[in-house]
């Protein structure tokens, strides 16, 4: 395969040889990546880091969600699926007799949805929020645990 390089310089007095496709395609992902993320700033949907583990007792997930307050939190569990959503309003204004210089705290939504396995026990759901990360732990039903069968000597 040929390739079409470009010269230029590095800045250090050395000529350097570019690809101009990975030129093209450096430039379509800038213009993509400011489309997308303006796109999230404009609905006010946010998108914060979770985390997901599960040992032999329990299903924990812990979502990030820096600002809010548990009655801004909304945790839902139905037909299987498990949805955080969390909504904080803009910040007061002192009922417009303020002039703002500068306003980037603006509405601020999260939602997700996590389909849950079957043997999560949906009666059993703990959910804490402390220092903004939101911890919810789903036990597993007791048959979906491991266990160990005993063997015996001799017939049955």
């Amino acid at each position: 395969m040929n390739k079409t390089m470009s010269r230029s310089d590095n800045g250090r007095g050395s000529r350097v040889y570019d690809d101009p496709f990975q030129m093209i395609e450096n430039r379509v992902n800038h213009m993509f990546r400011g489309i997308l993320d303006s796109a999230g700033t404009e609905s006010g949907l946010t998108n914060y880091p979770v985390d997901v583990t599960e040992d032999d007792d329990q299903i924990t997930i812990e979502a990030e969600l820096p600002g809010f307050s548990s009655n801004e939190i909304d945790v839902n569990m139905e037909d299987g699926v498990l949805t955080i959503k969390a909504e904080r309003a803009d910040s007061a204004d002192g009922n417009g007799k303020l002039k703002r210089h500068l306003h980037e705290r603006r509405l601020t939504r999260f939602e997700r949805a996590f389909s849950l396995p079957r043997t999560v026990d949906g009666s059993e759901v703990l959910a804490n929020l402390d220092q903004g990360v939101l911890t919810l732990k789903l036990k597993k039903s007791e048959a979906s645990k491991p266990r160990k069968i005993s063997i015996q000597s001799g017939s049955l």
